[in-house]
């Protein structure tokens, strides 16, 4: 396979994967409204770093057939405790700031840092690269080398980072319009990770 094909395919599956409402997503939108585009870039930066080693891992684990897939269900089960803590802050932090609307300045650092600790709480990452990659290959569209899965990553960042980048720079332009969303971002993000800690738990109970 060329290099060209692999990142097709990595922007591919990580923009379709990144277009779905997510609690990553979202959080750039707030990012974007609260301190601005720049901050939003940050934090996406952030979150292409981790996404580029879970592509990576996800196609390891389509090529061994989920050899080790003990290892994925004990970060699910990590992350679901962790996605609930997250939950409950952002329901704290909607409370708390409920009619405050004014922007704040987020650090470059706090941004970027934030970011991976976001994307490293994405539990979904790893299974949906590992799905997706699956596919490609029982339909030979992907073969699996070291060089092939480097390829395919870079591809996936830089999908993921463009379609982030557009969410910033929209909320950014259209700010006026989500003034009734800014004010329910935290609650919002509550309840999306809450959604997804439960999913989790579902899943993992019923496995």
């Amino acid at each position: 396979m060329n290099f060209f094909t692999c990142l097709l395919l990595g922007f591919l599956v990580a923009t379709s994967g990144s277009i779905v409402p997510s609690y990553l997503n979202l959080t750039v939108v707030k990012y974007s409204l609260v301190s601005g585009k720049n901050s939003a870039l940050y934090l996406i930066g952030g979150f292409a770093t981790v996404l580029f080693f879970q592509a990576n891992i996800g196609a390891y684990f389509s090529n061994v057939l989920m050899k080790n897939s003990e290892y994925i269900t004990l970060i699910q089960k990590v992350g679901t405790v962790i996605l609930v803590l997250l939950s409950l802050n952002f329901f704290r932090l909607h409370f708390k700031l409920i009619n405050k609307t004014k922007k704040i300045l987020i650090k470059k650092s706090k941004a970027y840092f934030s970011g991976i600790g976001l994307s490293l709480l994405n539990t979904i990452a790893i299974p949906f690269y590992f799905t997706s990659i699956s596919l490609l290959i029982s339909l030979d569209y992907f073969e699996y080398t070291l060089l092939n899965s480097l390829y395919f990553s870079i591809g996936s960042t830089l999908g993921s980072f463009s379609l982030y980048a557009l969410y910033a720079i929209i909320a950014t332009r259209i700010e006026h319009k989500l003034t009734v969303i800014a004010n329910k971002m935290n609650l919002i993000l509550g309840c999306l990770t809450a959604i997804v800690a439960i999913g989790n738990m579902v899943y993992l109970y019923t496995k």
